[in-house]
């Protein structure tokens, strides 16, 4: 029998019903890994149960801390642990002036990708100290290193994904527990396709456009597939990523701008 790199290893993915969530979740499958997931879109969790059946999927609002709590009791339970926790859930915010953003758009986008991060973590970290192993990832951005005009919410969200990572990596070393985050840049896919959209119609110029633009700001001159983010996963969850912590970790094929 060929031994798989994550075999007995037990997964909590949020976002995980479709496009990187879902490219990440399928990857940790494919290499041992028993998941949990859980997502707003229940189309999506749906297919994602007839094509995983061994798995757990849920819907939950990850920024709704009653909801946060009780997906993750019946996650622990029904895996009896958790040694990775994968934060993927994030929202775009909205694309606008800062004098135009609406308060309650920003607390939302604020919610989704950085609060919904700390709920999930403070509800895995003691199972994991009480086993004196465990690995958190936390899905930032390329954003969380660059600054980026008209998406201030989400620039600020993702930059508070890195200040929490590397506060956490430290506090929770010394337990065994690793905390990296992933600063992904332009993936190609229909949350960048919803992206490019919304900075098409906001600055009145062609989709296609704001596409070249966004490549030609990225060294390697190409957007990024899904599967390379959930390779890394795959990776840090790996025996071989046992000393890596503290560390943001871009896949964004060196992003130079954002606009």
């Amino acid at each position: 029998m060929t031994t798989k790199p994550l075999d007995g290893q037990r997964a909590i993915l949020t976002a995980g019903a479709s496009g990187i969530g879902r490219a990440i979740a399928e990857a940790l499958v494919a290499a041992g890994a028993r998941i949990a997931i859980c997502d707003l879109d229940d189309v999506a969790l749906a297919a994602f149960r007839e094509a995983h059946p061994n798995s757990i999927a849920i819907a939950c609002d990850v920024a709704d801390l009653a909801a946060v709590e009780r997906v993750l009791t019946q996650m622990l339970s029904e895996l009896g642990g958790v040694d990775l926790l994968m934060n993927n859930a994030g929202t775009a915010g909205p694309t606008a002036n800062v004098e135009d953003i609406d308060p309650l758009d920003w607390a939302r986008c604020v919610d989704v990708n950085l609060n919904a991060q700390f709920l999930f973590i403070r509800g895995v970290v003691p199972a994991m100290k009480k086993q004196r192993s465990g690995l958190i990832l936390n899905m930032s951005s390329a954003a969380g290193r660059l600054g980026m005009p008209k998406r201030a919410p989400y620039a600020a969200a993702k930059w508070g994904v890195v200040g929490l990572t590397q506060s956490l990596a430290m506090e929770l070393g010394p337990h065994n527990i690793r905390v990296n985050a992933i600063l992904p840049g332009s993936v190609r896919g229909d949350r960048m396709d919803r992206v490019l959209r919304a900075r098409a119609e906001e600055s009145g110029r062609a989709v296609a456009e704001i596409e070249a633009e966004e490549v030609a700001a990225i060294s390697l001159g190409r957007m990024i597939e899904r599967d390379e983010i959930a390779d890394l996963v795959v990776y840090l969850a790996s025996p071989s990523g046992r000393s890596i912590s503290g560390q943001s970790l871009g896949v964004c094929g060196n992003t130079e701008i954002l606009r």
